[in-house]
């Protein structure tokens, strides 16, 4: 009676990191549930020894351990093809990114080609041998906006409107400085790229607009960014990819008024 209590109480321990499985990562979760299937392994070897016992157990506990287990196993397989799926999407999006960096630096006089590195997976963990960078302290949180980050903005993209392109583009370039991985950022690396364009600048353009797209692809601003990279790809001459980036516009955000703008560019490049 005692063995078969602690085993009872082992399986009710195992159940709480599922409770708080929200702040852990699927190979946590899968692991939660493999020590739990474990738990019901022992408990029905204990509900299936022979021999006297002392031990009253309710009717149907063993149908009802049968069913838990039962679950258990659904759940680990579900959580096992999110894990796939999610590495899947992770994976594409990095080797697109990386698809583009090579395309600017082959565009770029004197750009090596071996010092572009390895994207890392959208949403990875970094790399082991590499630490993360630390965060700057003044960085707001998703969604935030620190003081003055909204007017600072503004008086940038009046800048860009009145045609100050030099002016804006300092001002934006200033403005993520200042407001690093703000509500704004993937906003005001569009609108640096702009004024770049505006200054003749295509090549640095186009890597503001990688940035924009590769660092905030879900972003409202992610459907301008990608179009209008691939419009600078092809002013820089490289039809070929800009015609494979425009094209991307309309698969990546089904919709978006942004694909409008990309079937100009198409059109005004010649692409099939």
């Amino acid at each position: 009676m005692m063995r078969f209590a602690a085993l009872i109480l082992t399986g009710a321990l195992g159940l709480g990191p599922v409770a708080t499985a929200s702040a852990e990562t699927l190979a946590d979760i899968r692991q939660d549930l493999s020590v739990l299937h474990v738990e019901i392994q022992r408990l029905k070897r204990e509900l299936s020894t022979t021999g006297p016992s002392s031990v009253q157990l309710p009717p149907g506990a063993l149908d009802r351990l049968n069913a838990v287990e039962s679950e258990l196993q659904r759940v680990t397989a579900k959580a096992e093809e999110l894990e796939f799926r999610v590495s899947r999407v992770a994976e594409d999006g990095a080797r697109r990114i990386g698809d583009l960096e090579f395309r600017l630096c082959e565009l770029e006089p004197g750009c090596d080609i071996a010092s572009v590195g390895k994207v890392p997976n959208l949403g990875g963990e970094p790399d082991a041998a590499t630490p993360a960078a630390p965060q700057p302290s003044q960085q707001p949180a998703t969604g935030e906006m620190a003081v003055g980050e909204e007017t600072d903005f503004r008086r940038a993209e009046e800048a860009l409107a009145n045609g100050d392109f030099q002016s804006a583009a300092n001002q934006f370039a200033t403005f993520r400085q200042t407001y690093p991985g703000g509500p704004l950022e993937a906003d005001a690396l569009v609108m640096e790229g702009r004024a770049l364009e505006g200054m003749g600048d295509l090549r640095e353009a186009a890597r503001r607009y990688l940035d924009a797209y590769a660092g905030y692809p879900d972003d409202s601003a992610g459907p301008e960014a990608l179009w209008r990279l691939g419009a600078a790809l092809g002013e820089l001459g490289n039809q070929a990819e800009a015609c494979v980036t425009l094209s991307e516009v309309a698969d990546r955000y089904p919709g978006s008024p942004a694909i409008a703008e990309a079937e100009a560019a198409k059109a005004r490049f010649n692409c099939p």
